[in-house]
């Protein structure tokens, strides 16, 4: 399978992923109680506080990097459609 190949089938996985009630469901509660925690936090613990920030933000890491996938997937495609149909590489008339 070409890289081409394999950025589509991603492609696909990581927008079945993102339409995943249950794995948005598991998302969106993690988020929400790292948020808790971290607002339940005193402010004079700072270790605590950052690690729980951390945590918040890799929740939005992890959906932003499957969107990633859907967007290399996206062009992946086009690039595989422009080679199978001869536009790409050809010389100009």
């Amino acid at each position: 399978m070409t890289d081409l190949a394999q950025d589509v089938a991603r492609a696909h996985r990581a927008k079945a992923l993102l339409s995943d009630d249950l794995l948005n469901g598991a998302f969106d509660t993690l988020r929400a109680e790292y948020l808790k925690a971290w607002e339940a936090t005193k402010y004079n613990d700072t270790d605590s506080r950052e690690r729980l920030w951390q945590a918040i933000q890799i929740v939005g890491k992890v959906r932003s990097q499957l969107h990633a996938y859907v967007n290399d997937g996206t062009l992946a495609q086009v690039e595989l459609n422009q080679i199978n149909y001869g536009l790409r590489d050809r010389p100009a008339a």
